[in-house]
Parts: structure tokens; sequence; C-alpha cells
């Protein structure tokens, strides 16, 4: 069952078209790797699944996007509360420079929640699922900015949760971090796809082929194919799929 689809999308950027007639869905509880070289448009369709490309001057789209069959672009739907049930988590460790616990409850307290006891319990859920609880519950009134790096990105994560979204999108995750940290962000994502629908842009193709279940390859902005990851690594249907994915081009 598809909780996202793309209908013959193109994306501007002024006069730069940087997607091309994309058409795809994604499906619940799964987790969708986005591969392809720099610059074929993976971060972009990652940014228009939540609207974020509206922050960018000279954007302009065509076609259809459609989460749980409305389309997100329809003029009567607010991109805040897209924002809220499609969360994003970026490329470098983004935490406001705050405490834990206020980096986890400023958005829930701007959307309404105010008791102090909901705003603990959320704080705790969240660092749970993001597997951070047991190394930050005793500083949670400590900085942010004093975690490592690979805590940092699971606060992130933490704090896109926290929202309690239906899809995760991920630019990235792990490009920023040491082998460590990179197995324990992928070890959560293998968790968190039981509860939510992830989909991630890497450039790493043993992290694509590790943790997802079907992988879309791009390239200058088309959507060369789509299928299980299985199938894309083992038997592409495309030269140009086979010939970047055993690294002759990218």
């Amino acid at each position: 069952m598809s909780i996202i689809e793309l209908k013959d999308v193109n994306l501007y950027y002024d006069q730069f078209r940087a997607l091309s007639d994309i058409t795809m869905d994604f499906e619940r509880n799964m987790v969708t790797a986005l591969i392809g070289p720099s610059g074929c448009g993976k971060s972009s369709l990652l940014r228009l699944l939540n609207r974020m490309n509206d922050l960018i001057h000279g954007t302009r789209i065509e076609g259809k996007v459609l989460f749980e069959g409305k389309d997100i672009y329809d003029h009567d739907l607010d991109p805040v509360e897209i924002r809220g049930k499609i969360g994003m988590v970026f490329q470098k460790p983004n935490p406001f420079p705050k405490t834990i616990f206020k980096n986890i409850t400023y958005a829930p307290i701007l959307s309404g929640i105010k008791k102090r006891s909901d705003l603990e319990l959320l704080v705790e859920q969240s660092l749970k699922q993001a597997a951070l609880w047991d190394e930050v519950k005793n500083i949670l009134n400590k900085s942010a900015m004093t975690l490592s790096g690979g805590q940092q990105q699971r606060l992130c994560i933490a704090r896109a949760l926290a929202m309690e979204p239906d899809v995760l999108l991920m630019d990235e995750p792990t490009s920023a971090l040491d082998p460590v940290s990179t197995a324990k962000i992928e070890e959560l994502i293998e968790k968190l796809k039981k509860r939510y629908t992830i989909i991630i842009v890497t450039h790493n193709m043993q992290q694509a082929a590790r943790i997802s279940d079907r992988t879309g390859f791009f390239y200058l902005g088309k959507l060369i194919e789509y299928n299980s990851t299985e199938k894309i690594f083992t038997k592409p249907e495309e030269k140009q799929t086979e010939d970047y994915i055993t690294g002759r081009f990218g």
C-alpha cells in the first residue's frame, strides 16, 4: 500500500529542470533508497516531498505529489502541517543551540502541547525510539552542542519523531559520521521502519544494499530504474544502473 505517489512530476529552479517526468510510489513501512551521482536530483526529490523547496526562490512544480491520496501542493494544505507528517533529517547534524530537552520539545510546544508531564513523556519516547535515551537521560538540561556528531544526528532523528510523523526523509544522514555512528544509525533505521516509512538519499552503495527494501536510481534528473533493492543490485534491467552500481561511472 503506497503512502506517497508521484505522478509525472517536473521540478524547475527558474529555467533549470531539476527533475523530469518522475512517476513513482513509496510503500508504507519500507525503506526506499535514492541513489545516483551528485546533482542528479535525489535531494531535490526529497525536499519536494515535504515542500522544503517552497523556501527556494524560483521553484516551480508540475504534476502531482500525493500523500495519503491528497496532493500536498494543493493551496488549502498547510506546508507546516505537511512537514509535521513528513519529517526530515539532514546530511549534517543540526541541533538547535538549546538543551537536549528543548531540542525535542520545541516543535511540539509550538503545535500546542504545553503540559510538562506530556512533554517529558514525549522526550523519553522520542529519545528511546532514536536509541539515545540511555546515553542522555541524565543530561537532558545540557546543551545539545556538547553531544558527539553521531549523538547529535540521533537527536535530530528524535526531534523529527517527536512530531509523530508518518514518513521520515533522510538526506545522507550518515555521510558526516564515523563508521561506528553510521552502524548505529543503520540499526536504528531497521527498527524504525516497523512504525515509519523511510526514504533515504545515500551515496553509499553498500548502505543502500544493506538497509533498503526498494531502490531508485536517478541520473540527470530522471528516474532510470526503480525496483526491489535485491533486483537493482543483482539483476538491474538498465545498463546505466549496472554501470553506476559497478563503479563504471558516477
